[in-house]
């Protein structure tokens, strides 16, 4: 993309709600370097060089503990590098092979996995959800209308996150708890519970945390409301009509069929080694944990193995997917909504199938407590980048600008890659 007014979607730490934060992101330049590449073998290996020296330069600003980048088109990946520290008390670089939770960028998986459960006529989109749920989950407010998969997938079900939602935050280590930020909103481990209880307890009338706000006034298809409780909630409804675990689901038919070895839903998926640590600010540690509703925001990955991912979803975009047919990739793209979808009456934005259109392109965004990602592709150009950052916006305007100073970096590159 070439440099434009563009707006930064913040995501605070619970996910809870998405503000639009318009801003010009401005590119700075840097001294050319000189080229240590092979330039015959790779063309593009002084535009590589560049860049590197150009992000580093943004690192060195200080903010950020440590951060990783990839620019891929369909083909293959053309730059990925990693800045800074993934663990600062070890002095453990951030490398391009290093792994992090990647927030709601996941949630672009549970939109592959639903169009293939479709493929495999497990499902279909528009079928209502209590088909395939151990429990109920009607909105008492219209209990006439049934609540449908795609309801959940494009965030119209009428299902909202409440402060409930913060139940889901659960630490992995309690016994090391006096040497980390623990937030407000973290529990500990005894209090968790599997997934489908934890839904049961918010979403059904009858549930033990049950609160009326977790509906919404208007039925089910009727408004556009960011849900994190309504995408976990469609990744139960794939288990149940699937017979199969999300986890080994989209193992199977995702992370196998791309390679993804780096990539799981847990710790006991990964190899721990490689995981960064998160952190509020560059001094303060914040506390392992995990999501009870890891479907929404849970996914540990690196740029190198989102790159795959990536490549995959745009080889999509233009009918040459090879995990998805041609007609599931056209629904997963299509946009999903019209302006009376959404509280202004204005169509400013849009939704595929748990996909994100804005002015930063097609793809998502994710953030939790630590972490920030950034996944979009430019149509018009082919190109798409990702940004993973171990460090919060939320708590030192100079990580802002920081992560803005590098978005803004890799899209004025987009051009150069062509």
């Amino acid at each position: 993309m070439a440099p434009y007014v563009t707006a930064l979607i913040m995501i605070k730490p619970m996910k809870k709600q998405l503000a639009l934060l318009c801003v010009t992101l401005l590119f700075a330049a840097c001294k050319d370097k000189q080229t240590t590449s092979n330039t015959v073998n790779n063309p593009f290996a002084a535009i590589q060089d560049a860049l590197t020296q150009t992000l580093d330069s943004i690192y060195q600003q200080g903010a950020i503990v440590g951060f990783s980048v990839a620019v891929i088109n369909k083909d293959t990946t053309l730059f990925n590098e990693g800045f800074g520290f993934s663990n600062v008390a070890t002095k453990t670089a951030y490398t391009k092979h290093t792994i992090q939770n990647i927030g709601s960028v996941s949630k672009t998986f549970i939109g592959i996995a639903l169009l293939k459960a479709q493929e495999l006529g497990h499902l279909k989109l528009y079928d209502p959800i209590n088909t395939y749920l151990p429990f109920k989950v009607v909105n008492p407010n219209h209990p006439e209308v049934p609540i449908t998969i795609h309801q959940l997938a494009t965030h119209t079900s009428s299902i909202r996150d409440t402060d409930l939602y913060g139940k889901s935050y659960i630490m992995l280590d309690k016994e090391h708890a006096d040497d980390v930020m623990i937030m407000e909103y973290f529990n500990e481990p005894e209090t968790s519970v599997s997934l489908p209880t934890y839904l049961e307890n918010i979403l059904s009338v009858q549930g033990n945390w049950y609160e009326p706000e977790v509906y919404a006034d208007y039925p089910p298809g009727s408004k556009f409301d960011y849900s994190n409780v309504a995408a976990a909630l469609a990744a139960v409804v794939l288990e149940g009509a699937s017979r199969m675990s999300f986890k080994d689901f989209t193992k199977q038919y995702i992370f196998k069929p791309l390679n993804m070895d780096d990539t799981g839903w847990s710790n006991s998926d990964i190899d721990v080694s490689k995981r960064s640590k998160v952190y509020k600010v560059k001094d303060t540690l914040i506390a392992d944990y995990r999501l009870i509703t890891y479907p929404d925001g849970g996914l540990i990955t690196s740029t190198t193995s989102l790159s795959t991912y990536f490549s995959e979803l745009m080889k999509g975009y233009l009918g040459e997917g090879t995990i998805l047919t041609k007609e599931s990739y056209q629904e997963f793209y299509k946009k999903q909504l019209v302006a009376s979808h959404f509280e202004d009456g204005e169509l400013s934005g849009n939704t595929g199938i748990f996909l994100d259109y804005s002015t930063h392109g097609i793809g998502h965004n994710g953030g939790d407590p630590g972490i920030v990602t950034f996944m979009y592709f430019n149509p018009e150009t082919g190109i798409g980048n990702i940004l993973f950052v171990n460090t919060d916006f939320d708590y030192d305007d100079q990580v802002l600008e920081t992560f803005k100073a590098a978005w803004t970096t890799l899209n004025n590159y987009q051009t150069k890659f062509k």
